[in-house]
C-alpha cells in the first residue's frame, strides 16, 4: 500500500514539474527576437535565423514607428533602411537552408518612445542587445562548426552592422 501511495504521489508531482515547464515554455513563446533568444538554451540554427529575423524585423518596426512619431531623421531613416537589407540576407538564408521565411510579427512588440532623446537611448539599447544575441550565437559550437561557414559570416556580418548602428546612436546621444 505504501509504495502505491507513493507511485501516485510521484505522478502527482511528476505531472505537476510537467505543467510547470509547460508554463514556462508559454511564457517563452510570448518573447521575440534577442529576448526569446537570451532565454533559449536549446540553441538550433532554425532557432537562430528566426530569432536573427524577428529581432531585424522589430528594428526595422521600431525605427519605422520613431519616424512616424518624430520625423524621418537620421540615423533612424538610414537604419531602417539597413534593416531591410539585413531582412534580404536572413531571407536568403532562410532560403539557403530550406526553411520559410517568417511573416513580421513585430508589431505586438514595438513600443514607441515618449521622447526623442527616449528614442536615441532605445536605439541603443535595441543595438546592444542584438549585438550580444549574434555573439551568443557567433560563440556556440554550431556556428562554429565549419559546415556552418556561411551562417558564421551571416551572423558577423550582421553583429558588425548592428555596432555601426551603435556607434550611430551613442553620436546623437551626445548632442544631448
Amino acid at each position: 500500500m505504501r509504495r502505491i501511495v507513493r507511485v501516485i504521489a510521484f505522478s502527482l508531482m511528476a505531472g505537476a514539474a510537467l505543467a510547470a515547464v509547460g508554463a514556462a515554455s508559454g511564457q517563452e513563446a510570448s518573447l521575440y527576437g534577442n529576448a526569446a533568444a537570451k532565454v533559449d538554451d536549446l540553441l538550433t540554427t532554425e532557432d537562430m535565423l528566426l530569432y536573427a529575423a524577428q529581432d531585424e524585423y522589430l528594428a526595422r518596426g521600431e525605427y519605422l514607428a520613431i519616424q512616424k512619431k518624430f520625423g524621418a531623421l537620421r540615423p533612424f531613416s538610414n537604419i531602417m533602411r539597413a534593416e531591410e537589407n539585413h531582412l534580404a540576407w536572413l531571407k536568403d538564408a532562410f532560403a539557403a537552408s530550406g526553411l520559410s521565411f517568417p511573416v513580421d510579427a513585430s508589431g505586438a512588440y514595438i513600443q514607441v518612445p515618449v521622447t526623442l532623446l527616449d528614442a536615441y537611448k532605445a536605439g541603443v539599447q535595441a543595438e546592444i542587445d542584438n549585438i550580444a544575441m549574434y555573439d551568443r550565437f557567433l560563440d556556440t559550437a554550431l556556428i562554429q562548426n565549419p559546415e556552418n561557414k556561411d551562417l558564421k559570416i551571416l551572423f558577423t556580418n550582421l553583429r558588425n552592422a548592428s555596432e555601426n548602428h551603435l556607434r550611430a546612436f551613442q553620436n546623437q546621444l551626445t548632442k544631448y
